[in-house]
């Protein structure tokens, strides 16, 4: 730090004519601010100078765009001064209050505080930014026609992904239901293989055969199509986990309107008897589909559901509350306790999918409200800012970087060919033979290619 100073008290001494530098940044700027104004025209001599355009020899040209050059070198080297210096005086690390979560069957529950570092702060906002983005892309895309048959958007409900992800390990288990996108790039897959499995392109994380509910990864089952089906099979990779000892858990996660689907009692109870380290979440955005919870449900007390099983309501829009939240529930199950239920209360801003308008009912005014009082990123923003663990300008950079990556993400897309015809029974199974399959039509047969 001492040698730029160095460097720049220096220069600006050659460019003032001054024999003595200055010594701290602020005398530096000052210096630098008092030669812009006595180098800079006045008032009156300005207009002048705009009346009659004096034509000065080409020696005092040059050197006055040298001077200019320096000058606005010396100014952009200290604003980067000024810059690295106030990176530093970031708060790296700050603990919060959070909202106290509501209990079934437990002692106690989450802590009420959470440690948050700058680190961790950016990452979360990155990666809700990113799943926004991503959604709002989509949105355009299907508009345009490129995105076609299903598609259900996450977003409003971002906190949720991101807080699951940073409260488990890469090595634990995930599967959702159809609004997938958002855990499928938690779990690591890159937002180019989403909008191409979207598009149904070649490139995509399913070969774009899968489209928009069915995408995978390493320990993601999807994205499943059958409301409520998906949580049997986390019981079952629960079960996987428990028999192969590796203390692995799954987060089974489903929506309030499967909350109704016989399927899930049958889960929670053979889950309950055998004591499987599963954790039941469901993403409770308001809506089963056009239907409020209120109409849809006799008992809106979703996270009691699995009665003899301890349930946790958690508010879902921040993302701090499901991280920890999520970390407690991982602990509960890896002690051997058995599954937990949880609730997330959240909100979803489109409707259920691409073609529900979602204002028939509810209204406008009511997806405003939440944008404006409860957004899950506005509510990060807020906490880093307000604790000076980040700037204005560093966000607004982020920003920038993540709408250029998606963009560039969905010109991808929409130039990655299709899959080839001869491509559509790949991949039915891992390791048996090939099989005859019948074909579309009376003239052709497919053979499946493990």
């Amino acid at each position: 730090m001492q040698n730029l100073l160095s460097l720049l008290s220096n220069a600006l001494c050659r460019i003032t004519g001054r024999t003595a530098g200055a010594q701290t940044v602020s005398e530096l700027l000052i210096g630098l601010s008092e030669y812009v104004s006595l180098t800079s025209p006045s008032a009156p001599d300005l207009a002048q100078t705009q009346r009659l355009p004096p034509k000065p020899p080409p020696v005092v040209a040059l050197r006055a765009s040298a001077a200019l050059l320096a000058s606005t070198s010396l100014a952009a080297a200290a604003a980067r001064v000024v810059a690295s210096r106030s990176s530093t005086d970031l708060t790296p690390q700050v603990t919060l209050d959070i909202k106290k979560c509501d209990l079934h069957c437990l002692e106690e529950g989450p802590p009420v505080k959470a440690t948050l570092t700058r680190e961790q702060g950016l990452q979360y906002y990155r990666t809700m930014q990113t799943v926004r983005r991503m959604e709002l892309k989509a949105d355009q895309l299907y508009k345009q026609k490129i995105i076609r048959g299903f598609c259900h958007l996450y977003d409003g409900q971002e906190a949720c992904a991101a807080g699951v992800e940073a409260a488990i390990t890469p090595s634990d288990h995930v599967i959702t239901a159809y609004r997938a996108h958002a855990y499928t790039y938690t779990r690591g897959v890159a937002v180019k293989e989403i909008l191409c499995e979207l598009t149904g392109r070649r490139g995509g994380v399913s070969k774009g055969k899968g489209g928009s509910m069915h995408m995978y990864a390493p320990r993601f089952y999807g994205g499943n199509g059958i409301v409520g089906a998906q949580v049997p099979l986390g019981a079952g990779i629960a079960l996987a986990c428990q028999y192969q000892g590796n203390n692995q858990l799954c987060v089974t996660l489903y929506g309030d309107g499967a909350a109704n689907q016989g399927q899930l009692f049958e889960a929670f109870n053979m889950a309950a008897l055998w004591k499987l380290p599963c954790v039941f979440i469901c993403e409770n955005n308001q809506y089963s589909m056009g239907m409020s919870t209120e109409r849809a449900s006799a008992s809106t007390d979703y996270y009691k559901r699995g009665d003899y099983i301890p349930g946790l309501r958690v508010d879902g829009m921040d993302v701090l509350c499901v991280r920890e939240a999520v970390k407690f529930a991982a602990d509960f199950c890896r002690a051997g306790k058995g599954p937990i239920v949880m609730e997330l209360q959240t909100y979803r801003y489109h409707g259920h999918s691409m073609s529900d308008p979602g204002v028939s009912y509810r209204s406008r005014e009511e997806v405003q409200e939440v944008r404006s009082k409860n957004d899950p990123i506005a509510l990060l923003k807020e906490q880093m800012l307000s604790n000076n663990m980040a700037s204005v300008e560093e966000l607004k950079e982020l920003d920038v970087t993540i709408r250029k990556e998606v963009e560039e993400a969905a010109r991808f897309a929409t130039a990655d060919p299709e899959p080839p015809l001869d491509d559509m029974c790949n991949h039915i199974f891992k390791n048996d033979p090939p099989l005859e399959v019948r074909g579309t039509n009376p003239w052709s047969r497919l053979r499946s290619v493990s």
